[in-house]
């Protein structure tokens, strides 16, 4: 399998833009602690949140299609299956833990940072009610799928409120990184 630091040179090579590296990077530290609560594969499941994305800034209309590719050409097959099947609408079978959870964690996680990022303390004391009420408000985010975020949440077993739940703690373990600090 191919190491973390060779997953993110690959990632680094192909994404450039802060607030796309920022997504990677937060929904790899979402899918990190999943694997560690479903006791899965920690650096599966983090390259896996790492690479989702890698493709879109430089090639949008064939993502995920180069990043899968690459994959399968270094026989990172579960990992690129993941990936091609990251958005339930695409119709890729979700057979694993991996797949299941790239769903869970992708669009949500986004979410909840576009939620914390209008609030003067950031993620800081976020409470999964301010983002569900959010999540409530059509013109908010409007371009997170909501029904992507309830069908990832239903395929890990868990209510929209409990993955919330979930998700905030690890994003505000790593506010000063992910620039989620309260703003001055």
């Amino acid at each position: 399998m191919m190491t973390r630091a060779e997953a993110r040179t690959l990632f680094e090579s192909m994404t450039h833009g802060y607030s796309l590296r920022r997504h990677a990077r937060t929904v790899e530290l979402v899918m990190e602690a999943m694997a560690r609560h479903f006791r899965e594969d920690v650096d599966k499941f983090a390259i896996t949140g790492l690479l989702h994305d890698a493709d879109y800034e430089a090639h949008p209309d064939q993502h995920p299609n180069i990043i899968v590719g690459k994959l399968r050409e270094l026989g990172e097959d579960e990992i690129a299956h993941a990936i091609a099947g990251h958005y339930t609408k695409w119709n890729v079978p979700r057979n694993s833990m991996l797949d299941k959870c790239i769903i869970a964690a992708d669009e949500l996680t986004g979410f909840i940072v576009a939620a914390a990022l209008i609030r003067p303390t950031r993620i800081e004391g976020i409470k999964p009610k301010s983002v569900l009420k959010k999540f409530r408000t059509p013109t908010f985010a409007a371009k997170v799928d909501r029904e992507e975020c309830l069908k990832g949440a239903e395929l890990i077993g868990m209510e929209l409120r409990e993955l919330v739940e979930f998700i905030i703690p690890v994003l505000q373990e790593h506010k000063e990184e992910l620039d989620l600090v309260p703003v001055e």
